[in-house]
Protein backbone atom coordinates (compact mmCIF):
# COMPACT_ATOMS: atom_id res chain seq x y z
CA UNK A 1 0.00 0.00 0.00
CA UNK A 2 1.40 3.23 -0.71
CA UNK A 3 2.28 5.98 2.14
CA UNK A 4 0.31 8.18 3.52
CA UNK A 5 2.07 11.25 5.28
CA UNK A 6 -0.24 12.56 7.82
CA UNK A 7 0.12 16.03 8.43
CA UNK A 8 -1.29 18.16 11.94
CA UNK A 9 -1.02 21.76 12.72
CA UNK A 10 1.63 20.29 15.18
CA UNK A 11 3.66 19.04 12.60
CA UNK A 12 3.31 22.13 10.75
CA UNK A 13 4.33 24.59 13.63
CA UNK A 14 7.34 22.82 13.61
CA UNK A 15 10.39 24.18 11.60
CA UNK A 16 11.49 21.12 9.34
CA UNK A 17 15.24 21.71 9.95
CA UNK A 18 14.45 21.93 13.52
CA UNK A 19 12.97 18.14 13.16
CA UNK A 20 16.34 16.93 10.54
CA UNK A 21 18.22 17.98 13.62
CA UNK A 22 16.39 16.74 16.37
CA UNK A 23 16.72 13.42 14.45
CA UNK A 24 20.21 13.19 13.42
CA UNK A 25 21.49 14.35 17.11
CA UNK A 26 19.07 11.41 18.71
CA UNK A 27 21.19 9.20 15.82
CA UNK A 28 23.97 10.87 17.01
CA UNK A 29 23.55 10.04 20.46
CA UNK A 30 23.03 6.39 19.47
CA UNK A 31 25.95 5.98 17.69
CA UNK A 32 28.00 7.36 20.55
CA UNK A 33 26.36 5.19 22.99
CA UNK A 34 27.35 2.25 21.14
CA UNK A 35 31.10 3.62 20.47
CA UNK A 36 32.32 5.41 23.78
CA UNK A 37 33.34 2.37 26.55
CA UNK A 38 34.38 0.14 23.37
CA UNK A 39 38.29 1.11 24.04
CA UNK A 40 38.10 1.35 27.95
CA UNK A 41 37.06 -2.32 28.72
CA UNK A 42 40.49 -3.01 29.87
CA UNK A 43 40.26 0.16 31.90
CA UNK A 44 36.99 -0.31 33.25
CA UNK A 45 38.47 -3.87 34.75
CA UNK A 46 41.04 -2.46 35.94
CA UNK A 47 39.73 0.51 37.82
CA UNK A 48 36.51 -1.61 39.03
CA UNK A 49 38.96 -4.92 40.08
CA UNK A 50 36.30 -6.81 37.71
CA UNK A 51 37.51 -9.81 35.38
CA UNK A 52 37.27 -10.33 31.78
CA UNK A 53 34.39 -11.91 31.74
CA UNK A 54 32.40 -9.57 34.10
CA UNK A 55 33.88 -6.70 31.85
CA UNK A 56 32.63 -8.20 28.64
CA UNK A 57 28.24 -7.81 30.08
CA UNK A 58 28.96 -4.33 29.61
CA UNK A 59 28.73 -4.21 26.24
CA UNK A 60 26.91 -7.88 25.50
CA UNK A 61 23.83 -6.31 27.69
CA UNK A 62 23.33 -3.70 25.97
CA UNK A 63 23.23 -5.86 22.92
CA UNK A 64 20.83 -8.23 24.53
CA UNK A 65 18.50 -4.93 25.41
CA UNK A 66 18.68 -3.90 21.83
CA UNK A 67 17.45 -7.07 20.36
CA UNK A 68 14.53 -7.40 22.53
CA UNK A 69 13.42 -3.81 22.71
CA UNK A 70 14.01 -2.60 19.25
CA UNK A 71 11.07 -4.66 17.30
CA UNK A 72 8.58 -3.72 19.98
CA UNK A 73 9.58 -0.10 20.20
CA UNK A 74 9.24 0.17 15.92
CA UNK A 75 5.60 -1.61 16.46
CA UNK A 76 4.76 1.03 19.33
CA UNK A 77 5.54 4.01 17.72
CA UNK A 78 3.63 2.93 14.42
CA UNK A 79 0.82 2.23 16.28
CA UNK A 80 0.54 4.86 18.71
CA UNK A 81 2.74 7.68 17.82
CA UNK A 82 6.67 8.34 17.51
CA UNK A 83 7.01 11.01 19.74
CA UNK A 84 6.19 9.59 22.96
CA UNK A 85 7.92 6.79 22.51
CA UNK A 86 11.03 8.29 21.75
CA UNK A 87 11.03 10.70 25.10
CA UNK A 88 10.42 7.51 26.49
CA UNK A 89 12.94 6.14 25.17
CA UNK A 90 15.46 8.57 25.90
CA UNK A 91 14.28 9.30 29.52
CA UNK A 92 15.09 5.89 29.86
CA UNK A 93 18.70 6.05 28.30
CA UNK A 94 19.27 9.24 30.75
CA UNK A 95 18.74 7.02 33.62
CA UNK A 96 21.28 4.55 32.29
CA UNK A 97 23.77 6.87 32.00
CA UNK A 98 23.15 8.70 34.97
CA UNK A 99 24.25 4.99 36.84
CA UNK A 100 26.96 4.10 34.89
CA UNK A 101 28.98 7.53 35.45
CA UNK A 102 27.78 7.78 39.29
CA UNK A 103 28.55 3.51 40.36
CA UNK A 104 31.47 2.00 41.15
CA UNK A 105 29.82 -1.42 41.16
CA UNK A 106 30.10 -3.82 37.84
CA UNK A 107 27.06 -4.60 38.46
CA UNK A 108 25.12 -1.30 38.46
CA UNK A 109 27.19 -0.29 35.64
CA UNK A 110 26.29 -3.83 33.74
CA UNK A 111 22.43 -2.43 34.87
CA UNK A 112 23.15 1.20 33.25
CA UNK A 113 24.11 -0.34 30.12
CA UNK A 114 21.32 -2.33 29.93
CA UNK A 115 18.62 0.85 30.54
CA UNK A 116 20.95 2.32 27.60
CA UNK A 117 20.01 -0.12 25.26
CA UNK A 118 16.50 1.55 24.78
CA UNK A 119 18.28 3.78 22.40
CA UNK A 120 18.87 1.52 19.85
CA UNK A 121 15.31 1.75 19.37
CA UNK A 122 16.00 5.67 18.35
CA UNK A 123 17.12 5.06 14.82
CA UNK A 124 14.08 3.41 13.21
CA UNK A 125 11.88 5.78 15.13
CA UNK A 126 13.63 8.89 13.75
CA UNK A 127 13.57 7.59 10.50
CA UNK A 128 9.92 7.36 11.07
CA UNK A 129 9.22 10.65 11.82
CA UNK A 130 10.95 12.22 8.99
CA UNK A 131 9.22 9.61 6.98
CA UNK A 132 5.58 11.25 8.46
CA UNK A 133 6.57 14.97 8.90
CA UNK A 134 8.90 15.94 5.67
CA UNK A 135 7.37 16.62 2.34
CA UNK A 136 8.48 13.87 -0.26
CA UNK A 137 10.69 16.47 -1.95
CA UNK A 138 13.01 16.68 0.89
CA UNK A 139 13.27 13.27 2.70
CA UNK A 140 16.25 12.28 0.56
CA UNK A 141 18.36 14.95 1.97
CA UNK A 142 17.00 14.46 5.59
CA UNK A 143 17.62 10.79 5.36
CA UNK A 144 20.91 11.19 4.34
CA UNK A 145 21.62 14.00 7.36
CA UNK A 146 20.13 11.46 9.68
CA UNK A 147 22.30 8.58 8.46
CA UNK A 148 25.47 10.48 8.42
CA UNK A 149 25.06 10.91 11.95
CA UNK A 150 26.23 7.45 12.54
CA UNK A 151 29.18 7.98 11.55
CA UNK A 152 30.18 11.11 12.65
CA UNK A 153 28.85 10.05 16.20
CA UNK A 154 30.90 7.15 16.56
CA UNK A 155 34.41 9.17 14.80
CA UNK A 156 33.88 11.29 17.65
CA UNK A 157 32.82 8.56 20.22
CA UNK A 158 36.48 7.44 19.63
CA UNK A 159 38.23 10.64 19.76
CA UNK A 160 36.49 11.33 22.83
CA UNK A 161 37.18 8.55 24.83
CA UNK A 162 40.60 8.81 23.89
CA UNK A 163 40.87 12.64 24.96
CA UNK A 164 38.55 11.72 28.49
CA UNK A 165 40.45 8.37 29.42
CA UNK A 166 44.38 9.94 28.61
CA UNK A 167 46.62 8.69 31.58
CA UNK A 168 44.37 6.45 33.02
CA UNK A 169 42.00 8.54 34.01
CA UNK A 170 38.61 8.12 35.17
CA UNK A 171 36.12 6.12 32.55
CA UNK A 172 33.19 7.49 34.16
CA UNK A 173 34.07 10.97 32.48
CA UNK A 174 32.52 9.03 29.21
CA UNK A 175 29.11 8.36 31.08
CA UNK A 176 29.00 11.98 32.16
CA UNK A 177 29.22 13.17 28.28
CA UNK A 178 26.55 10.80 27.41
CA UNK A 179 24.18 12.32 30.22
CA UNK A 180 25.00 15.75 28.95
CA UNK A 181 24.46 14.44 25.60
CA UNK A 182 21.02 12.90 26.56
CA UNK A 183 20.10 16.15 28.14
CA UNK A 184 20.00 18.12 25.21
CA UNK A 185 18.57 15.46 22.46
CA UNK A 186 15.57 15.00 25.01
CA UNK A 187 15.01 18.74 25.35
CA UNK A 188 15.19 19.25 21.38
CA UNK A 189 12.83 15.81 20.93
CA UNK A 190 10.67 17.70 23.53
CA UNK A 191 10.44 20.75 20.97
CA UNK A 192 10.78 19.58 17.71
CA UNK A 193 8.79 16.08 17.82
CA UNK A 194 5.65 16.60 16.07
CA UNK A 195 2.39 15.55 17.97
CA UNK A 196 1.24 13.05 15.03
CA UNK A 197 -1.16 10.24 15.89
CA UNK A 198 -0.12 6.65 15.06
CA UNK A 199 -1.64 4.02 12.74
CA UNK A 200 -3.71 2.05 15.72
CA UNK A 201 -3.76 -1.27 15.99
CA UNK A 202 -2.88 -3.49 18.28
CA UNK A 203 0.61 -4.38 19.94
CA UNK A 204 1.70 -7.83 19.80
CA UNK A 205 3.82 -8.25 23.47
CA UNK A 206 3.55 -11.61 23.46
CA UNK A 207 4.95 -11.91 20.53
CA UNK A 208 7.69 -9.12 21.15
CA UNK A 209 8.69 -11.50 24.52
CA UNK A 210 9.27 -14.55 22.17
CA UNK A 211 11.07 -12.98 19.87
CA UNK A 212 13.26 -11.36 22.67
CA UNK A 213 13.94 -14.26 24.46
CA UNK A 214 14.65 -16.05 21.21
CA UNK A 215 17.20 -13.20 20.02
CA UNK A 216 18.90 -13.55 23.78
CA UNK A 217 19.10 -17.11 23.52
CA UNK A 218 21.12 -16.40 20.11
CA UNK A 219 23.11 -13.71 21.05
CA UNK A 220 24.50 -14.58 24.28
CA UNK A 221 26.27 -17.73 23.36
CA UNK A 222 27.65 -15.61 20.49
CA UNK A 223 29.05 -13.48 22.64
CA UNK A 224 30.34 -15.12 25.87
CA UNK A 225 31.45 -18.58 23.77
CA UNK A 226 35.09 -17.70 23.48
CA UNK A 227 34.79 -17.17 27.23
CA UNK A 228 32.25 -20.55 28.10
CA UNK A 229 33.60 -23.09 25.42
CA UNK A 230 32.10 -23.24 22.22
CA UNK A 231 31.41 -26.91 23.02
CA UNK A 232 30.11 -26.24 26.37
CA UNK A 233 26.58 -27.19 27.71
CA UNK A 234 25.77 -23.70 28.20
CA UNK A 235 26.50 -22.70 24.86
CA UNK A 236 25.19 -25.72 22.84
CA UNK A 237 22.01 -25.30 24.94
CA UNK A 238 21.77 -21.77 24.23
CA UNK A 239 21.80 -22.39 20.81
CA UNK A 240 19.32 -25.22 21.13
CA UNK A 241 16.41 -23.25 23.23
CA UNK A 242 16.87 -19.92 20.14
CA UNK A 243 16.37 -22.41 17.35
CA UNK A 244 13.04 -23.47 19.53
CA UNK A 245 11.74 -20.32 20.34
CA UNK A 246 12.47 -18.37 17.26
CA UNK A 247 10.43 -21.35 15.29
CA UNK A 248 7.84 -21.20 17.71
CA UNK A 249 8.03 -17.55 17.68
CA UNK A 250 7.30 -17.41 13.77
CA UNK A 251 4.59 -20.38 14.31
CA UNK A 252 3.02 -18.07 16.73
CA UNK A 253 2.74 -14.94 14.38
CA UNK A 254 1.02 -17.05 11.83
CA UNK A 255 -1.90 -17.49 14.97
CA UNK A 256 -1.65 -13.97 15.79
CA UNK A 257 -4.22 -11.70 14.21
CA UNK A 258 -2.20 -8.61 14.27
CA UNK A 259 1.77 -9.78 14.84
CA UNK A 260 4.35 -8.17 15.46
CA UNK A 261 5.93 -9.22 12.79
CA UNK A 262 3.45 -11.21 10.15
CA UNK A 263 5.00 -14.51 8.83
CA UNK A 264 4.51 -12.95 4.93
CA UNK A 265 6.59 -9.83 5.73
CA UNK A 266 9.31 -12.93 6.61
CA UNK A 267 8.58 -14.50 4.20
CA UNK A 268 8.94 -12.18 0.98
CA UNK A 269 11.64 -13.44 -1.00
CA UNK A 270 13.22 -9.68 -1.79
CA UNK A 271 12.66 -9.00 2.58
CA UNK A 272 14.80 -11.90 2.86
CA UNK A 273 17.34 -11.55 0.99
CA UNK A 274 18.19 -7.81 2.54
CA UNK A 275 17.65 -8.98 6.12
CA UNK A 276 20.35 -11.90 5.12
CA UNK A 277 22.42 -9.32 3.05
CA UNK A 278 21.84 -7.34 6.56
CA UNK A 279 23.61 -9.77 8.34
CA UNK A 280 26.41 -10.78 6.22
CA UNK A 281 27.24 -7.01 5.97
CA UNK A 282 27.08 -6.82 9.68
CA UNK A 283 29.65 -9.73 9.72
CA UNK A 284 32.10 -7.50 7.16
CA UNK A 285 31.69 -4.61 9.15
CA UNK A 286 33.24 -6.27 12.96
CA UNK A 287 35.91 -8.15 10.68
CA UNK A 288 36.58 -4.52 10.04
CA UNK A 289 36.79 -2.81 12.69
CA UNK A 290 37.81 -5.78 15.49
CA UNK A 291 40.94 -6.65 12.37
CA UNK A 292 42.61 -3.56 12.09
CA UNK A 293 41.90 -2.42 15.97
CA UNK A 294 44.03 -5.78 17.05
CA UNK A 295 46.26 -5.52 14.38
CA UNK A 296 47.32 -1.55 14.46
CA UNK A 297 47.46 -1.70 18.39
CA UNK A 298 50.06 -4.83 18.60
CA UNK A 299 53.57 -4.23 18.87
CA UNK A 300 55.59 -4.50 15.74
CA UNK A 301 58.58 -4.85 16.98
CA UNK A 302 58.04 -7.96 19.16
CA UNK A 303 55.42 -9.91 16.34
CA UNK A 304 57.11 -8.81 13.48
CA UNK A 305 53.77 -6.71 12.39
CA UNK A 306 51.27 -3.82 13.63
CA UNK A 307 52.35 -0.05 14.64
CA UNK A 308 51.59 0.01 18.33
CA UNK A 309 48.80 2.48 17.99
CA UNK A 310 48.03 3.89 21.22
CA UNK A 311 44.08 3.88 21.72
CA UNK A 312 44.19 7.85 20.30
CA UNK A 313 46.17 7.15 17.35
CA UNK A 314 43.94 4.26 16.20
CA UNK A 315 40.99 6.05 16.54
CA UNK A 316 42.54 9.19 14.77
CA UNK A 317 44.76 8.01 12.13
CA UNK A 318 43.42 4.74 11.26
CA UNK A 319 39.18 4.98 12.05
CA UNK A 320 38.22 8.58 11.66
CA UNK A 321 39.31 8.93 8.38
CA UNK A 322 36.85 5.78 7.30
CA UNK A 323 34.28 7.54 9.92
CA UNK A 324 34.21 10.86 7.13
CA UNK A 325 34.38 8.81 3.88
CA UNK A 326 30.68 7.39 5.51
CA UNK A 327 29.29 10.31 6.32
CA UNK A 328 30.03 11.51 2.98
CA UNK A 329 29.01 8.94 1.14
CA UNK A 330 25.40 8.78 2.73
CA UNK A 331 24.45 11.99 0.22
CA UNK A 332 25.83 10.34 -2.84
CA UNK A 333 24.28 6.89 -1.76
CA UNK A 334 21.02 8.41 -2.03
CA UNK A 335 21.33 10.07 -5.82
CA UNK A 336 22.69 6.63 -6.97
CA UNK A 337 19.93 4.89 -6.12
CA UNK A 338 17.40 7.42 -7.26
CA UNK A 339 19.17 7.05 -10.48
CA UNK A 340 19.75 2.98 -10.94
CA UNK A 341 17.59 1.18 -7.96
CA UNK A 342 18.92 0.35 -4.68
CA UNK A 343 19.40 -3.40 -6.22
CA UNK A 344 22.57 -2.71 -8.48
CA UNK A 345 23.68 -0.38 -5.69
CA UNK A 346 23.72 -3.05 -3.22
CA UNK A 347 25.62 -5.19 -5.83
CA UNK A 348 27.99 -2.62 -6.14
CA UNK A 349 28.97 -1.62 -2.61
CA UNK A 350 29.61 -5.43 -2.29
CA UNK A 351 31.60 -5.41 -5.07
CA UNK A 352 33.80 -2.79 -3.54
CA UNK A 353 33.85 -3.91 -0.51
CA UNK A 354 35.07 -7.32 -1.12
CA UNK A 355 37.68 -5.48 -2.97
CA UNK A 356 38.60 -3.71 0.67
CA UNK A 357 39.13 -7.17 2.17
CA UNK A 358 41.08 -8.60 -0.12
CA UNK A 359 43.71 -5.21 0.14
CA UNK A 360 43.30 -5.24 3.74
CA UNK A 361 44.53 -9.23 3.56
CA UNK A 362 47.27 -8.59 1.58
CA UNK A 363 48.66 -4.79 1.76
CA UNK A 364 49.24 -4.18 5.69
CA UNK A 365 52.72 -2.91 6.30
CA UNK A 366 52.33 0.93 6.27
CA UNK A 367 49.56 3.08 7.44
CA UNK A 368 48.69 4.08 4.25
CA UNK A 369 47.80 0.68 3.08
CA UNK A 370 45.63 -0.12 6.32
CA UNK A 371 43.89 3.45 5.84
CA UNK A 372 43.25 2.81 2.19
CA UNK A 373 41.97 -0.57 2.76
CA UNK A 374 39.91 0.69 5.96
CA UNK A 375 38.42 3.34 3.62
CA UNK A 376 36.93 1.23 0.80
CA UNK A 377 35.41 -0.91 3.32
CA UNK A 378 33.74 1.38 5.47
CA UNK A 379 32.52 3.44 2.20
CA UNK A 380 30.79 -0.17 0.60
CA UNK A 381 29.59 -0.60 4.05
CA UNK A 382 27.72 2.94 3.87
CA UNK A 383 26.95 2.02 -0.15
CA UNK A 384 25.44 -1.14 1.39
CA UNK A 385 23.24 -0.04 4.09
CA UNK A 386 22.23 2.96 1.77
CA UNK A 387 20.42 0.72 -0.34
CA UNK A 388 18.94 -1.44 1.93
CA UNK A 389 16.29 0.48 3.09
CA UNK A 390 14.60 1.58 -0.14
CA UNK A 391 14.59 -2.37 -0.93
CA UNK A 392 12.61 -2.84 1.93
CA UNK A 393 10.31 -0.17 1.49
CA UNK A 394 9.39 -1.41 -2.01
CA UNK A 395 8.21 -4.43 -0.24
CA UNK A 396 6.04 -3.13 3.18
CA UNK A 397 3.85 -1.42 3.34
CA UNK A 398 3.83 1.94 5.78
CA UNK A 399 2.43 0.57 8.60
CA UNK A 400 5.03 -2.37 8.70
CA UNK A 401 7.89 0.33 7.99
CA UNK A 402 9.23 0.83 11.38
CA UNK A 403 9.30 -3.23 12.44
CA UNK A 404 10.40 -4.04 9.17
CA UNK A 405 13.77 -1.86 9.87
CA UNK A 406 14.11 -2.66 13.52
CA UNK A 407 14.06 -6.96 12.12
CA UNK A 408 16.78 -5.56 9.55
CA UNK A 409 18.60 -3.70 12.38
CA UNK A 410 18.48 -6.50 14.63
CA UNK A 411 19.74 -8.54 11.34
CA UNK A 412 22.48 -6.24 11.61
CA UNK A 413 23.34 -7.07 15.46
CA UNK A 414 23.56 -10.86 14.81
CA UNK A 415 26.18 -10.11 11.88
CA UNK A 416 28.10 -8.31 14.17
CA UNK A 417 27.76 -10.79 17.01
CA UNK A 418 28.51 -13.32 14.62
CA UNK A 419 31.67 -11.65 13.03
CA UNK A 420 32.85 -10.73 16.38
CA UNK A 421 32.93 -14.53 17.79
CA UNK A 422 34.08 -15.89 14.41
CA UNK A 423 36.96 -13.36 14.72
CA UNK A 424 37.87 -13.69 18.11
CA UNK A 425 38.25 -17.49 17.68
CA UNK A 426 40.43 -16.72 14.63
CA UNK A 427 43.02 -14.80 16.77
CA UNK A 428 42.90 -17.12 19.60
CA UNK A 429 43.29 -19.87 17.77
CA UNK A 430 46.36 -19.13 16.10
CA UNK A 431 48.78 -17.60 18.32
CA UNK A 432 52.49 -17.70 18.60
CA UNK A 433 54.52 -16.58 21.25
CA UNK A 434 57.44 -14.18 21.31
CA UNK A 435 60.20 -14.31 24.43
CA UNK A 436 60.69 -10.81 25.65
CA UNK A 437 63.47 -9.49 28.76
CA UNK A 438 60.18 -9.07 31.29
CA UNK A 439 58.64 -12.80 29.89
CA UNK A 440 56.91 -14.15 27.06
CA UNK A 441 53.41 -12.84 25.54
CA UNK A 442 51.33 -14.77 22.87
CA UNK A 443 49.75 -12.87 20.18
CA UNK A 444 48.04 -14.02 17.04
CA UNK A 445 49.94 -14.76 13.95
CA UNK A 446 49.55 -12.37 11.08
CA UNK A 447 47.76 -15.37 9.19
CA UNK A 448 44.85 -14.96 11.19
CA UNK A 449 44.57 -11.44 10.12
CA UNK A 450 44.71 -12.41 6.98
CA UNK A 451 41.83 -15.31 7.34
CA UNK A 452 39.79 -12.72 9.19
CA UNK A 453 40.07 -9.80 6.19
CA UNK A 454 39.63 -12.65 4.11
CA UNK A 455 36.65 -14.11 5.82
CA UNK A 456 35.30 -10.62 5.42
CA UNK A 457 35.57 -10.18 2.00
CA UNK A 458 33.57 -14.24 1.40
CA UNK A 459 30.77 -12.68 3.39
CA UNK A 460 30.71 -9.30 1.00
CA UNK A 461 30.37 -11.65 -1.83
CA UNK A 462 27.20 -13.84 0.16
CA UNK A 463 26.23 -10.50 0.42
CA UNK A 464 26.14 -9.75 -3.60
CA UNK A 465 24.47 -12.93 -4.07
CA UNK A 466 21.78 -12.14 -2.27
CA UNK A 467 21.24 -8.93 -4.17
CA UNK A 468 21.94 -10.84 -7.40
CA UNK A 469 19.35 -13.95 -6.69
CA UNK A 470 17.48 -13.02 -4.22
CA UNK A 471 16.18 -9.45 -5.18
CA UNK A 472 13.85 -9.23 -8.42
CA UNK A 473 14.90 -6.50 -10.63
CA UNK A 474 11.53 -4.80 -10.38
CA UNK A 475 10.62 -6.07 -6.80
CA UNK A 476 7.04 -4.65 -5.93
CA UNK A 477 6.40 -6.78 -3.23
CA UNK A 478 2.94 -8.10 -4.88
CA UNK A 479 1.02 -4.71 -5.31
CA UNK A 480 -0.43 -3.33 -8.48
CA UNK A 481 1.75 -1.54 -10.93
CA UNK A 482 0.71 1.99 -9.86
CA UNK A 483 1.16 1.54 -6.03
CA UNK A 484 4.40 -0.61 -6.85
CA UNK A 485 5.44 3.07 -8.27
CA UNK A 486 4.22 4.77 -5.70
CA UNK A 487 6.43 3.19 -3.07
CA UNK A 488 9.42 3.04 -5.22
CA UNK A 489 9.28 6.96 -5.10
CA UNK A 490 9.23 7.03 -1.49
CA UNK A 491 11.95 4.21 -1.19
CA UNK A 492 14.34 6.43 -2.89
CA UNK A 493 13.64 9.30 -0.61
CA UNK A 494 14.99 6.41 1.96
CA UNK A 495 18.34 5.89 0.56
CA UNK A 496 20.73 6.86 3.01
CA UNK A 497 19.28 5.43 5.94
CA UNK A 498 22.00 3.37 7.21
CA UNK A 499 24.64 4.86 5.00
CA UNK A 500 27.12 5.42 7.32
CA UNK A 501 26.57 2.44 10.44
CA UNK A 502 30.07 0.84 9.06
CA UNK A 503 31.28 2.10 12.33
CA UNK A 504 28.57 0.44 14.52
CA UNK A 505 31.23 -0.82 17.62
CA UNK A 506 28.40 -1.49 20.05
CA UNK A 507 29.35 -4.79 21.53
CA UNK A 508 32.54 -6.07 20.76
CA UNK A 509 34.05 -8.74 22.13
CA UNK A 510 37.09 -8.20 25.06
CA UNK A 511 40.15 -8.02 23.05
CA UNK A 512 43.07 -10.39 22.42
CA UNK A 513 46.01 -10.10 24.65
CA UNK A 514 48.82 -7.59 23.69
CA UNK A 515 51.98 -6.67 24.90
Amino acid sequence: MPHERTSTGAAAAVPERLVVVTMAAAVFLLSMIQTLVVPVLPEIGTQLGASATAVGWVTTSTMLTASAVTPLLGRIGDAFGHRRVILAALVVTLAGSLLAAVTHSIELLILGRVLQGASFGLFPLAISVLRQTLPREKLTGAMAVTASALGVGSGIALVATGLLTQGDADYRRIFWLCVGMTVVVLGLSARAIPRVPGQGGRVDYRGALVLGLGLVCLLLPLSQGHAWGWGSVRVIGLFAASVVVLVGFVLLQRRTREPLVAYELLARRPVLATNLAALCIGFAMFSVFLGVTYFVETQDAVAGYGFHASILRTSVVFMLPGAIVSMCTGPLAGRLVARTGPRLVLLLACAIGAVGMVLLAVLHATTAEVVIGVVICNAAIAIAYASMPALLVLNVGAHETGVANSINSIMRTVGGAVGSALVVTILASQVATHRLPTGSVTLPTESAYVWTFGLGGLFFVVAALMAAFGVPRAASGGSTITAAEVREDEALGLAGEFASSSIDLSEPPPEPSRP
